[in-house]
């Protein structure tokens, strides 16, 4: 059996447990398999002082077994908002001493990092010391936010050129990593997956009738609804969803997520007129068995991002047979592929509007539309981070 040992910034735990979910959901299939052994090394920031979330945070640092993945949860030392340049340093001294005694009592075949900064340049320091081959994920943020700041991109392509390989959710992001300075030819693309028992088109009799009792919202049958599933912030366009719809009265959307824009979305729609803000409604986070059920209700799902890698949320979205409006970000081409997956629009709330229409006077057969996802799967993705991986002893 081979053993890999990754390191992931980016992971669910108590505090924040749909953190990172598709972190967990691809090495717990890599885990699910009779070749692979899958420990996880989760580091979490913790200020010297916890004030707020890192009190539930510093809570959360706990070790366990989670779906077949050995889970390590050590705290390294944060300086909020300007330790930046700090963590990948403070990371690698916070784990090595424990990377080092797991090895010892049962030796790792590779090494994995899940982020590509602060996780990337951090492993690259322990896998120096454990003398190990190593690997790289990029998965969007890390690549657009960290590689345009002068410290992280040196230090991502110092780490990359140490690197065995490097991944990428899409051929798009790869692009862009090679812009930044990251070497393409040891990119391999590396597709999200997809929980199949729990996203899919659900039946669509009393469907709404569901949801308005579980979020006690009045959809009336003639409403179109529309839902944005995403972290409420700047970079994911929820803003320019908001003025889209100002001018369809018959028209709902829900949104899905927290974050730091929340408050300005509000008074967006407040300030908007016209009982705007009575058909805009802020579900936050939802239970997983949950937004299949929004999703599936929904005539459509809009996310004009800035940027993105390949989000989860539009694969999620077309296995409930639900279309996406979305701007030309990451991977977007790489999804949406044809009508039957939705459109393709402008980032600003004209071009939004008109592409919303569009879909609506017109959608595709919901049956053709979940097809779309067909190719995303856990076990798939699964099976190819093992053949990746086997690659990278193997050189």
């Amino acid at each position: 059996m081979r053993r890999v040992l990754s390191l992931s910034t980016l992971y669910p735990n108590s505090a924040k447990p749909r953190f990172g979910t598709f972190v967990a959901r691809s090495l717990e299939a890599l885990a699910a398999r009779a070749d692979w052994d899958v420990t996880v090394i989760n580091p979490i920031g913790i200020p010297p002082i916890p004030f707020g979330a890192y009190r539930e945070l510093a809570q959360a640092a706990i070790n366990g077994l989670e779906n077949g993945v050995s889970v390590h949860r050590p705290t390294f030392p944060l300086i909020p908002k300007f330790g930046g340049r700090f963590n990948p340093a403070l990371i690698a001294r916070a784990v090595l001493p424990l990377a080092r005694s797991l090895h010892a009592q049962q030796p790792f075949d590779v090494l994995d990092a899940q982020f590509f900064y602060p996780d990337g340049p951090a492993i690259a320091r322990i896998a120096e010391e454990l003398d190990l081959p190593f690997s790289i994920k990029a998965r969007g943020a890390d690549i657009h936010y960290w590689g345009a700041t002068g410290f992280g991109n040196t230090a991502m392509r110092k780490a990359s050129q140490e690197a065995a390989g490097l991944l990428s959710v899409c051929e798009a992001l790869a692009q862009d990593m090679a812009v930044i300075g990251l070497p393409r030819e040891k990119v391999s693309i590396h597709y999200t997956g997809l929980d199949r028992d729990r996203f899919r088109p659900l039946d669509h009799t009393g469907l709404r009738a569901r949801l308005g009792e579980e979020l006690r919202i009045a959809i009336a049958d003639d409403e179109k609804l529309l839902v944005t599933v995403g972290a409420l912030i700047p970079r994911k366009g929820q803003g320019l969803v908001i003025k889209a719809i100002a001018d369809m009265p018959r028209t709902r959307l829900l949104l899905v997520g927290k974050g730091e824009d929340e408050d300005t979305l509000r008074s967006l729609a407040n300030s908007a007129g016209d009982g705007l803000s009575d058909r805009v409604h802020f579900l936050g986070l939802l239970d997983h068995d949950l937004l299949p059920v929004v999703l599936s209700a929904s005539d459509a799902m809009v996310l004009p991002s800035a940027s993105e890698g390949l989000a989860n949320a539009w694969v999620e979205a077309l296995a409930c047979g639900t279309p996406l409006v979305i701007t030309n970000a990451g991977g977007a081409r790489e999804v949406v592929t044809s009508r039957d997956a939705g459109l393709i629009v402008e980032r600003d709330s004209d071009a939004i509007a008109t592409g919303i229409k569009d879909l609506l006077a017109d959608p595709p057969d919901r049956a053709a539309t979940t097809a779309m996802a067909a190719r995303f799967d856990w076990k798939v993705n699964g099976a190819a981070l093992a053949e990746y991986y086997e690659r990278l002893i193997t050189k």
